[in-house]
């Protein structure tokens, strides 16, 4: 009965972590995005951003799930359906000290954060490549707007989800 709790208790937080995701591409602030011009990738990089990674099957069946007849994933919709996702662990997820390794490779210079130029030129240049459209995308609703610099532990915090819930 206390996991039970436990894992109601989290739900919050669950949801708190769901809208953040999902508001980064709600461009007109309406609580819903338009599957027609953010396309599978977008909806794919919410996901992601969740610290979610599924096959492109199961992204498209979560689509078929929350996606209305005008082409539209609103956010009511979407939050119950990732939630469950979420709290029953169905895409494998990435564990918070394997993120951290990996942007602290990339931060030679030990600082906590990577430049936007830098980041980009990673992600376009060195393994699974990103179009410079996707990165621009990623840094605008990543980068610290102010100085154009990617907190990496921020992110982490932001995408990963306790997993004792």
């Amino acid at each position: 009965m206390e996991n039970k709790q436990s894992s109601e208790s989290a739900v919050p937080d669950v949801h708190k972590t769901i809208k953040a995701a999902f508001e980064a591409f709600d461009y007109e602030s309406n609580n819903k995005v338009d599957v027609r011009t953010l396309f599978l990738r977008e909806i794919g990089t919410i996901i992601y951003s969740l610290g979610c990674f599924p096959t492109q099957a199961d992204l498209h069946d979560l689509i078929a799930q929350v996606e209305d007849q005008t082409g539209y994933i609103h956010l009511e919709k979407f939050l119950p359906a990732m939630t469950k996702v979420l709290m029953e662990h169905k895409f494998p997820s990435v564990p918070e000290d394997l993120l951290l390794q990996a942007f602290e490779v990339l931060d030679k210079g030990k600082k906590g954060y990577l430049e936007h130029a830098e980041l980009a030129k990673y992600m376009t240049h060195e393994g699974e490549l990103f179009t410079q459209e996707e990165m621009d995308e990623m840094l605008t609703a990543l980068a610290d707007r102010e100085n154009n610099r990617v907190y990496y532990k921020d992110l982490i915090n932001q995408w990963t989800i306790d997993p004792d819930m």
